[in-house]
């Protein structure tokens, strides 16, 4: 049966209509990332991650005991409409020596406090590892019970003892320990059984084998769809797989490897709240200039907006 002129008129409009209001309901995208001033003045960081577009930070250099200087940045950055994302932590927590292992507890402690006095979205860690030299690196019990109860008891000591209300604390997935899968991480999440426990999430972390790699807009789907709910802040950066005898994925700028960043960016617009997404791990200025212009147009071509 043919459509009248009429009938496809009213029928272009309402699909341009529903288009529209699709788009005016995604979430805005935080991109954030490091800036490279020689300053340690609040206002003049804040306003540099605004001259770049970023909305998220990084939260710059603070004691939590040094209260002035957390109000300073806290009311620098709001007035710039730039949220602290997180506060890195990034110390083994299952060290194999005990007295290393007790000392890196208390610092991830201790920057989870500054995450609770300055707002900042989340303190990130991960959960460390069994390896007795790389404190990010490979052992054969990362896998294992030990280590996922081990985990639990850390995250529920660090959350216990900071009592969070203005933030969360989160450790990273990693392709070689516990999380290592947006499954594992909500068996953790259920494990951990405390509120102010979120997810940070690096989907370049998890691609550890060739089918993520291959089907990495359906991985990312899958992580997002998961944990959407959990997530507080995230991580941006790239993968290009390097040719050799075996798998080898290297991390490289936004744009220059096969993570699919439309895929990326249309499922962070899609959260109930915004969660910054964060670049890192990149080596210059002008790499962090190029991948932050990549994902600009990458999201504005896919229609979404940048807050």
């Amino acid at each position: 049966m043919n459509s009248s002129p009429s009938t496809l008129s009213r029928r272009a409009f309402l699909a341009v209509a529903a288009a529209g209001a699709l788009r005016a309901a995604s979430t805005p995208i935080l991109l954030g990332g490091p800036v490279f001033l020689s300053t340690d003045d609040p206002d003049a960081l804040a306003r540099e991650h605004r001259r770049l577009g970023y909305a998220a930070a990084y939260c710059p250099q603070a004691e939590p005991t040094d209260t002035a200087r957390i109000r300073a940045i806290e009311k620098a950055f709001a007035a710039q409409n730039v949220v602290i994302a997180e506060v890195g932590a990034w110390k083994n927590m299952l060290d194999p020596d005990d007295a290393k292992r007790r000392t890196n507890l208390a610092y991830v402690i201790e920057r989870c406090h500054l995450a609770q006095e300055v707002g900042a979205r989340c303190c990130v860690d991960i959960a460390g590892s069994y390896n007795p030299t790389v404190w990010y690196g490979p052992n054969s019990k990362n896998l294992s019970r030990e280590f996922f109860d081990a985990t639990v008891e850390n995250c529920r000591k660090i959350i216990d003892a900071v009592k969070p209300t203005r933030t969360k604390f989160t450790i990273e997935m990693m392709g070689w320990s516990i999380p290592d899968s947006p499954d594992s991480y909500l068996t953790l999440i259920r494990a951990v059984d405390r509120k102010a426990f979120g997810v940070h999430l690096d989907v370049c972390n998890g691609i550890n084998c060739p089918e993520r790699f291959y089907n990495n807009a359906a991985y990312i789907d899958e992580c997002l769809t998961k944990l959407g709910r959990y997530i507080v802040s995230c991580h941006a950066k790239d993968l290009q797989w390097i040719t050799e005898l075996n798998v080898h994925f290297q991390e490289t700028v936004p744009g220059r490897g096969q993570v699919d960043y439309r895929a990326y960016l249309t499922a962070l617009s899609r959260l109930p709240s915004p969660a910054p997404l964060m670049l890192e791990h990149l080596k210059t200025a002008a790499e962090y200039d190029e991948g932050r212009e990549y994902i600009f147009r990458t999201g504005r071509a896919a229609g979404l907006t940048f807050a």
